[in-house]
């Protein structure tokens, strides 16, 4: 039997990079994947005659920029394209359009509140100074601060310098900052609503808080510290879909000599005298390696595909309690036509932009007091985005695809399990949302893939859906994440590791998780380091 160096569980776009740099450093890597199709969440798919939908994951920031060069992606195929603007809708129709150029967003926010565009390049200038003290960290394994080894202390004492940079009032404010909610935090800056809901709706995305729930401002900048063509906090769609970074990662991984199995589910990682050697397949296959990478979320790999009797105490237990609570929902919608909506001008900006059908603040936390209650809200939060509108490849000419991204959505209803009945009624409550300011959008929809976290997790093996596989809360970030002591991707049984967001620096498409693993691995295994620095060129 074969026994390869390296078998990554799930091709993911994080186990992909894991895997390519492995491969880059001269191993004889394998991933293994139990669907028909690479990418996990990060895929583009064909399930209605000519039209390509992003079907989980939609658009890309925290995409690291050093990772998209050294594995040159860009002649894998990889065209990543900023948002031109965005448009924000409250309950009664009233909109606040954001633009690229500077002089344009400052007049819109001035239409509504003087005091708050005046404040804005105050709230711009804090935010952007705490994402890049964070940034810092995204490619860079989390020290032990148990430890005393000489990496781990000077790795402390780089943060501290980083930390101290900041000055002393601001230190202060940054560490208020983790323990605000998004409300809290801006109410600092601003006094107009819509203004303060158009920020806020960035620490409620994927996550089980609300925007008056202390915590979620580190989700607001969580969603702000990534870049596209290093511009800090902007976002971008990919030509092709999101499964396009997934394609690039896998051929590059592809000619350093790695293989890819589809078709290949794990059922469970083989385990010899306390050391991982290879994994079982659910077909009976198994294969052996020197190490085994689980880019699947903790919660997955300790609970499900492992036997519990393998694990050192406590583990499982730890497993079992992390927390992976599913909240968003997600309904993609092919278009015959481009939709026209409410109060806002007919123009690129509109058309190649987010469109947030926020409500207003309060409209947001009843959404989530109706998660809580285990029901989703027949007035949800939905961000939309019409990638057709500057990609011909995802539509037919003159046709259109709508991605819409729901909050809140739960994976356990009150009344039962999720059935299609209750899908297609999740699925209603949005189109109906949508309809309020786009007259005419019902009949232009052509077909709609509705997926709340049931189908999440059943199809991409997203425990309840969790988009970030475990929330972004501040007991499971850095030196937490996934547990205390087992930050640093190598997991409690030699020989095994862990790739996927689960692990520093967290969820959304950043490859960081998977080069971070690579890295470690590389370490142990003494081999070359394979995996680029950050190197802040926008900074």
């Amino acid at each position: 039997m074969k026994q390869y160096d390296a078998i990554v569980i799930g091709a993911g776009h994080n186990g992909l990079t894991n895997a390519a740099y492995l491969a880059k450093a001269g191993l004889d890597v394998v991933v293994v994947e139990k669907n028909d199709y690479i990418g996990g969440a990060a895929v583009s798919r064909e399930l209605h005659e000519g039209w390509t939908y992003s079907n989980c994951s939609y658009v890309c920031s925290l995409m690291r920029q050093a990772i998209h060069r050294d594995l040159n992606l860009s002649r894998h195929g990889l065209i990543l394209v900023p948002y031109l603007g965005s448009v924000n809708y409250d309950d009664v129709g009233n909109t606040l359009i954001g633009y690229n150029s500077e002089e344009a967003a400052y007049l819109e926010l001035k239409r509504h509140s003087k005091h708050d565009a005046d404040s804005m390049s105050h709230f711009e200038a804090d935010l952007t100074r705490y994402a890049r003290l964070i940034r810092k960290t995204l490619l860079r394994t989390p020290p032990d601060p148990t430890s005393f080894r000489r990496r781990d202390i000077h790795e402390l004492l780089f943060l501290a310098k980083q930390f101290w940079s900041l000055g002393e009032k601001e230190i202060y404010e940054y560490v208020r900052f983790f323990t605000l909610s998004a409300v809290d935090f801006l109410e600092d800056y601003f006094e107009n609503e819509l203004i303060k809901q158009s920020k806020a709706s960035s620490g409620i995305i994927g996550t089980a808080l609300g925007v008056y729930s202390p915590g979620s401002s580190y989700i607001l900048l969580h969603h702000v510290m990534g870049d596209v063509d290093g511009s800090i906090g902007a976002w971008g769609l990919a030509r092709g879909g999101m499964g396009a970074i997934s394609k690039a990662i896998a051929s590059a991984f592809q000619s350093f000599g790695g293989e890819i199995r589809t078709n290949a589910g794990v059922a469970q990682i083989l385990v010899e005298g306390g050391k991982a050697v290879g994994v079982a397949l659910e077909n009976g296959d198994e294969i052996r390696a020197r190490v085994v990478v689980s880019n699947l979320d903790a919660k997955r790999t300790f609970t499900q595909i492992m036997d519990k009797n393998d694990l050192p105490p406590g583990i499982y237990d730890r497993a079992k309690n992390f927390k992976i609570r599913g909240s968003s929902g997600k309904v993609n919608i092919a278009l015959s036509a481009l939709p026209k909506f409410s109060n806002v001008p007919d123009n690129a900006y509109v058309n190649r932009g987010g469109l947030e059908f926020t409500g207003s603040l309060e409209t947001m936390e009843r959404a989530y007091d109706c998660w809580k209650h285990g029901r989703f809200s027949d007035d949800p939060y939905i961000e939309g985005v019409i990638p057709s509108a500057w990609d011909p490849t995802v539509a037919p000419p003159g046709k259109h695809w709508m991605s819409n991204f729901i909050q809140y959505c739960p994976s356990q209803l009150a009344d039962g399990p999720w059935t299609p009945e209750k899908r297609d009624q999740f699925g209603q409550t949005v189109i109906d949302k949508i309809a309020r300011y786009s007259p005419g959008f019902k009949d232009l929809i052509v077909h709609m893939e509705v997926r709340t976290p049931h189908e999440i997790e059943q199809e991409i093996g997203l425990t309840e859906g969790n988009i970030f596989q475990g929330e972004l809360t501040i007991d499971q970030l850095f030196f937490n994440r996934p547990f205390p002591g087992y930050a640093q991707y190598r997991m409690p049984l030699k020989q095994m590791y862990m790739c996927g967001s689960s692990t520093h620096p967290g969820g959304g498409v950043s490859s960081a998780c998977g080069a971070n693993a690579a890295r470690e691995i590389l370490i142990d295994l003494k081999r070359p380091n394979s995996v680029p620095e950050d190197d802040f060129y926008d900074e």
